[in-house]
Formats: structure tokens, C-alpha cells, sequence
């Protein structure tokens, strides 16, 4: 299908300027800020744009509130562009482009998606290598400490699924995503190409009620996610969970509460994915959410844990 990833993501929310102050702080470059319009962009140029939630051009919302109204993803190029329409267009779901526009299709969730032939650009990051007894990456260096995330791409999107076997099926079958591993039943890790990073999308069963679980950014390393979050978090911003690790995808995280939508994470160090990769099932359970990860965060003044673990109603304990 080569598809490429995720080029744009829209957003519908109620406070422009409380989204506004959000995406600076979260390192994105703004590129445009108008009372009805907010672009920002990641470093490989993935687009972040911002609406008034009762736009009336935005595609419908698929939950109350702050949320994900549309999801453009990148083709590779136009004969694959070409190649993908013909394979929707019979889609109860479909819709044409108009001139200068973009096809459409809505998801089993209603959410849409729209698209494009890429913009985004190659980005190479910068990770930093470790050290380890009889393996030196790096000589006569200290590792840095990041005083602000600059987010690389719009790595992923997990989305709660209303109807966990129709979504599965629209993005396998229709679309041509592939499966990295799966909670059987109840949550798919899926790629949009066979090289990849570990999952760009994620899709969890949750019966009658579709909504997004978050979105996630790309960043170079852990070190990153650690001053990054810091950064968020001395600037007023709260951590719904984090940092911690995910055995499975093997990333390091952070999340933050947001006036976008769900939590929004930075990520690094995932999986990497080719034809040789070997899915696997795992039971749910909250251990294969996280390895580790701290409840509250930690606050960025005295780098000590914000508040002592508690329960969580989204599946992080």
C-alpha cells in the first residue's frame, strides 16, 4: 500500500490559547496562529494543526471534548496514491477529492482520515550511544541533559475502538497495515509498512465507546524523554503517567495531559520492524503496558516523584 506514516494530525478543541501555549512548550516550530488556525510542524515537517472544536469544516468528532478529528496519512508517492484510491474507492466510507483536496475515508470508529502524497522529510536523529565495559560509544563525552524536547515526528496514534474485529479487518485488509504483535481480542500493534518503527497505530477493544487513548512523538533517546518531561513539568504541565518503559515496543516514555486531546506522549528508542520481524500475542495485563514507570512523574524542580503510585482507569496499573 506504501503508505509512510503519519504526515498531519488535526486536532478540535475548546481553548485555542491554552492549545497554543501546550505545542510550544512541547518543542514543535509554530509555522501559523490565527484565532480560527494554529500549524506547527515536527523536525521531519509532520503538521500539527489546531481547530476550534465546533469548526464547521472539521470532520465529525468521535468523542466529547478535546480530541483527534482527522489523521492524514503519507503515500510514498502519486502512482501509489493513484494505486490506494483505486483500492477505497468502493468503500461505503469513501469520499473523492475536490480540486486541490485530499481523499477521505472514515474508519469503523468514525474517525477521519484523509491521504496525501508525503511531505514530510527524511529526519536522522542524534541518539546517544552507551557505554559498557569493553564497549565504548562514547569516549571522553558526557551524556546531555536536554532542557527541552524537540519532537522529530508524529510517531503514533492508539485508538479505543468501538468494534475491535472491524477495525482490526479495516486497517489490515483495507488499508494494509501489518501486524507487529497483538493482545488477542483485544488490542492490535499494527505498521504501516513492513520497515518501521514498532507500531504506528495501536487499537484497543473498548465495546460502544471510540475515542483516542493518545498520540505520540518521536524523540532521539531516553535522555531526551527525561529532560523533556522534566521541562514539561516545570512549566505546570501534568504527567498522567511516566517516564517508564514498555517491554513491549521496548520505548521509553512520558505522557502529559493536554488541552489537544488524550495524553500526549514523547517516546524513544522503539522497535525496529522488517519482513524478518516475528509478531507475537501476549495477554493483557499491566505489566506488558509498562516494565516500569512512575505514577504523577517527576516534578522538574526537585527531580523527585511527583505522588506514590495510586489506580488508573486507563489500563496503566
Amino acid at each position: 500500500m506504501a503508505l509512510t506514516g503519519i504526515d498531519a494530525i488535526t486536532f478540535g478543541v475548546h481553548d485555542m490559547e491554552a492549545a497554543y501555549r501546550f505545542l510550544i512548550d512541547w518543542g514543535l516550530t509554530e509555522r501559523l496562529k490565527t484565532p480560527e488556525r494554529l500549524e506547527f510542524t515536527t523536525q521531519d515537517g509532520g503538521e500539527v494543526i489546531v481547530r476550534p472544536h465546533d469548526a464547521p469544516d472539521l470532520p465529525p468528532a468521535i468523542e466529547e471534548g478535546n480530541t483527534v478529528r482527522q489523521i492524514v496519512w503519507g503515500v510514498a508517492s502519486e502512482s501509489a496514491l493513484e494505486e490506494l484510491v483505486s483500492r477505497i474507492a468502493s468503500h461505503p466510507e469513501y469520499e473523492a477529492a475536490e480540486p486541490g483536496g485530499t481523499p477521505r475515508l472514515r474508519d469503523p470508529n468514525g474517525l477521519g482520515l484523509a491521504f496525501r502524497v508525503k511531505r514530510r522529510q527524511p529526519v536522522k536523529g542524534n541518539p546517544t550511544l552507551p557505554n559498557a565495559p569493553g564497549v565504548t560509544h562514547r569516549l571522553d563525552q558526557r551524556s546531555p541533559v536536554y532542557t527541552q524536547a524537540k519532537p522529530l515526528q508524529i510517531g503514533h496514534v492508539v485508538l479505543f475502538t468501538a468494534d475491535y474485529a472491524a477495525m482490526r479487518a479495516f486497517y489490515l485488509d483495507v488499508l494494509g497495515f501489518i501486524v507487529s504483535d497483538e493482545y488477542p481480542g483485544h488490542g492490535c500493534f499494527m505498521r504501516c509498512a513492513q520497515r518501521g518503527g514498532h507500531h504506528n497505530q495501536f487499537i484497543l477493544n473498548r465495546p460502544g465507546r471510540p475515542g483516542v487513548n493518545h498520540v505520540a512523538f518521536t524523540l532521539n533517546d531516553v535522555h531526551e524523554v527525561i529532560g523533556g518531561g522534566l521541562a514539561m513539568s516545570r512549566k505546570g504541565w501534568k504527567t498522567e503517567i511516566g517516564p517508564g518503559r514498555h517491554p513491549i515496543s521496548s520505548a521509553y516514555f512520558w505522557y502529559f495531559e493536554n488541552p489537544l486531546a488524550a495524553p500526549l506522549e514523547y517516546y524513544a528508542d522503539e522497535d525496529y520492524c522488517t519482513e524478518a520481524w516475528e509478531p507475537q500475542t501476549f495477554e493483557r495485563r499491566p505489566e506488558l503496558f509498562a516494565e516500569w514507570a512512575i505514577a504523577g512523574g517527576i516534578d522538574g524542580t526537585t527531580r523527585r516523584q511527583v505522588i506514590k503510585g495510586g489506580e488508573s482507569d486507563r489500563g496503566h496499573n
